[in-house]
């Protein structure tokens, strides 16, 4: 039986006109529901620390998503199982959305695994904006199959964060030419269609299932999905340097708690593709942490590639914040 919270008549009218996921179960002026967009920030700039953390491993990537992955389920299971009320929503969740929740957390392993494979033939900085491309598939599945609008402003406001993003690729032309890190740099722009996917069928089932829940059903598939990686191969996951499961305790709480837990607890109050194109700033503050973590120094070009995406951003903020007032 579908498990679908009664929300009231008002809030489903705006979900209705504004195409925003409308979250259940959310009280009114909520701590995530008063800084949502705020919390949507603090989760890009914990994200941006995977680059480098990824690039820091010799693990293999599926070891390094499967380390990450099982630190990181306890966190959300025992709450939802210590809790009666929780347990019920649980077991209550529809089949549709038990089928979402697995594509989504199939796609969010695409997207770890084509991402820890591309940092280490490439820059992390190059691969951070090919990575960041995936609102364009947002937007397609938000219009095509969700058949939700999306304003021309916030589309060419996108366009320019993605054209900024293009600046800093094309800093250093040899890099996307030059042997294997061609390679890296295809599984980088790969990472980034696994992670606008994964954005969009999140969001959808933000929309009828409690954002605890939907994290550790993500979470548990993209789990499988890597546990099933490292079983078939027979890849061995223990005997690795102790600076590479340091640094993947690094990625389960910065990254895998602080960065796409987050995510998925906003998007049942903000449009994942708010959440997609916030992420999009992602090689700014993958390409500063670089400096400091893997040594790489960012070019002029590069710079300016990382202000023009930053502007667009937050033209991007301002044109979402008037299409919601004037649904309101």
């Amino acid at each position: 039986m579908s498990h679908t919270n009664t929300k009231p008549e008002q809030n489903a009218a705006q979900h209705v006109q504004t195409g925003l996921p409308a979250a259940p179960d959310a009280q009114p002026q909520g701590f995530i529901d008063r800084y949502a967009k705020i919390l949507v920030v603090v989760a890009v700039l914990c994200g941006a620390t995977s680059g480098n953390f990824g690039a820091l491993i010799s693990a293999p990537a599926s070891v390094t998503g499967f380390w990450r992955l099982l630190l990181a389920l306890p966190f959300f299971a025992v709450p939802i199982f210590a809790k009666e009320e929780s347990r019920r929503k649980l077991f209550a969740v529809s089949k549709k959305n038990l089928l979402l929740a697995f594509l989504s957390g199939a796609f969010l392993f695409g997207h770890f695994f084509t991402w820890y494979t591309a940092v280490k033939s490439t820059n992390v900085a190059s691969a951070a904006v090919l990575a960041s491309f995936h609102p364009l598939i947002v937007i397609f599945i938000t219009v095509f199959i969700y058949h939700k609008k999306v304003s021309g402003k916030s589309i060419a406001a996108i366009l320019v964060a993605l054209g900024g993003g293009a600046l800093i690729m094309c800093s250093d032309l040899s890099a996307f030419t030059a042997g294997g890190q061609l390679t890296g740099n295809l599984l980088a722009f790969a990472a980034g269609l696994c992670m606008g996917v994964y954005f969009a069928f999140g969001g959808k089932v933000r929309q009828e299932v409690d954002g605890s829940i939907s994290v550790l059903l993500i979470f548990t598939s993209c789990w499988i999905c890597f546990t099933l990686s490292n079983i078939i191969p027979g890849t061995p996951l223990l005997g690795y340097p102790p600076t590479d499961y340091l640094y993947m305790i690094c990625l389960t709480f910065i990254c895998q708690i602080g960065s796409h837990a987050v995510w998925n607890l906003c998007m049942g109050h903000v449009s994942s593709l708010y959440v997609s194109t916030w992420e999009t700033s992602d090689p700014v503050f993958a390409t500063l942490l670089a400096v400091i973590m893997v040594k790489q120094i960012p070019s002029t070009t590069e710079i300016i590639g990382c202000v023009i995406v930053v502007a667009a951003l937050l033209m991007y903020n301002k044109f979402e914040r008037e299409s919601e007032q004037a649904h309101v």
